[in-house]
């Protein structure tokens, strides 16, 4: 009997003494006068035990059988689901083993087993909260997280994302490295499904930014004393897309891609675990069908303006030559250039005027072909040949300290027997003096 049944018990005593009227007593119980009649005459009946509702201690008959519970337990006890949290265990004994328990039914059964431990959160820092933008494409947050995504089980990959600041909507890709070559792949695939975006969010890596160079002594200028840097690749893709790119100052500035890496870092790896995805391709594979299907249905919110802000892809905008390496490369007297130590020649049908001399755009392609661009024309070009002088190498002479490898660690023999070999006689050795000099 709590304290409460308790206090309850006194008024309902002091009503059946009459030292209070009814009316009283279900003033002060909270009830009406004709329950207080029903408690009066069940604690004439019962006692005491009037006042402690029939139900309680009995188990609910929508309780899930301890058999179940026991099932459960021996599942997410196994080795595969190492570190899974009451929620997204909830999830996969509902999908993988038909054990309907919600989040917190399975939290409680988590925490007896000793496989889950309650803790209190607590505020490290506080950042203001920023509401998302309004239209959906109106701003893109743009990584990359590096992680032990496999879990040893093949080798390193790094997941490019690219995420809506206003819906969540996500587009992804594992890789090797996180390499220019790579994030533009990324961005490809988000430019084809939406189209352009009117700005992207990314840090302040060398992959969207050139650094300006400062000696150690030197301090760095202000930013509006400095001279502009050239563009990175991306930074130059992006503007001749007329895409914006914006820097942020700080990983919570674009808290909607950390917020993705850190569910995907929990999330992602056990569902690619429990898959048995060992390669790159598998990777790729599971996060294209099932886990960002799951992050479109479950993560997903509407925009604030139904309006869409991406635009469409223009006959102007070839993706295969925006989005390459691109460099400048001055066309010689004998129309060839020079590119990554190779020799390409203009061929004939192709030379117009002013191509002698000029600078011309020279874009190798993500798919390893080489395209050579003067003004608003391509040129067809050819690979040439140097051809190989003829003869004999040269030999190189050994390094100052070295010493030959059939003669290391022998006396050189060259002072032997030389006084022994007959010379000249001194008379000769005088007119050979005055013939020569």
């Amino acid at each position: 009997m709590t304290q409460s049944d308790r206090d309850r018990l006194v008024t309902l005593r002091k009503a059946r003494k009459k030292l209070i009227k009814q009316r009283e007593a279900a003033e002060e119980l909270g009830v009406s006068v004709r329950q207080v009649k029903r408690l009066l005459y069940a604690l004439k009946k019962r006692g005491d035990r009037a006042v402690i509702h029939g139900l309680r201690g009995v188990g609910s008959k929508r309780r899930i059988a301890e058999k179940i519970q026991r099932q459960a337990i021996q599942i997410l006890s196994g080795e595969d689901y190492q570190g899974f949290g009451p929620t997204l265990a909830s999830e996969y004994l509902a999908s993988k083993h038909k054990i309907e328990a919600s989040r917190e039914t399975v939290r409680k059964w988590m925490i007896e087993a000793g496989l889950w431990k309650a803790g209190q959160c607590s505020v490290d820092a506080v950042h203001v909260w920023r509401p998302r933008r309004s239209r959906f494409g109106e701003l893109v947050q743009w990584d990359t997280s590096e992680h032990d995504w496999l879990e040893g089980r093949g080798e390193k990959l790094y997941l490019i994302l690219l995420i809506d600041d206003a819906t969540s909507r996500a587009i992804g890709r594992f890789a090797r490295s996180d390499s220019t070559e790579a994030n533009l792949g990324v961005l490809e695939l988000w430019l084809l499904r939406y189209g352009r975006m009117i700005a992207c969010y990314t840090d302040k890596a060398a992959l969207f930014r050139t650094a300006p160079k400062v000696a150690r002594d030197q301090k760095e200028l202000p930013r509006d004393e400095r001279e502009p840097m050239p563009p990175t690749q991306i930074g130059r893709g992006l503007g001749e897309l007329n895409i914006v790119w914006i820097g942020a100052h700080s990983p919570q500035a674009k808290g909607r891609v950390e917020r993705f890496f850190e569910t995907a870092q929990d999330r992602l790896v056990k569902g690619m675990r429990l898959a048995g995805v060992k390669t790159l391709e598998a990777a790729n594979a599971y996060l294209e069908k099932e886990y960002l299907v799951w992050w479109e249905k479950t993560c997903t919110v509407e925009p604030g303006n139904a309006d869409d802000a991406h635009r469409r892809l223009k006959k102007q905008h070839d993706l295969a030559a925006i989005l390459s390496h691109v460099e400048s490369r001055q066309v010689k007297n004998d129309y060839t250039i020079e590119f990554e130590g190779k020799t390409y020649g203009i061929e004939r049908a192709d030379i117009i005027v002013g191509l002698r001399g000029a600078a011309v755009r020279v874009e190798k392609r993500r798919d390893g072909s080489v395209a050579i661009r003067f003004r608003d024309q391509y040129l067809r070009h050819q690979l040439c040949e140097r051809a190989k002088a003829a003869g004999r190498q040269r030999q190189l002479a050994p390094a100052r300290g070295e010493k030959k490898a059939g003669k290391a660690g022998k006396k050189s023999r060259w002072m032997e027997e030389f006084f022994q070999k007959p010379g000249p006689s001194l008379r000769k050795a005088i007119e050979i003096a005055n013939a020569t000099s």
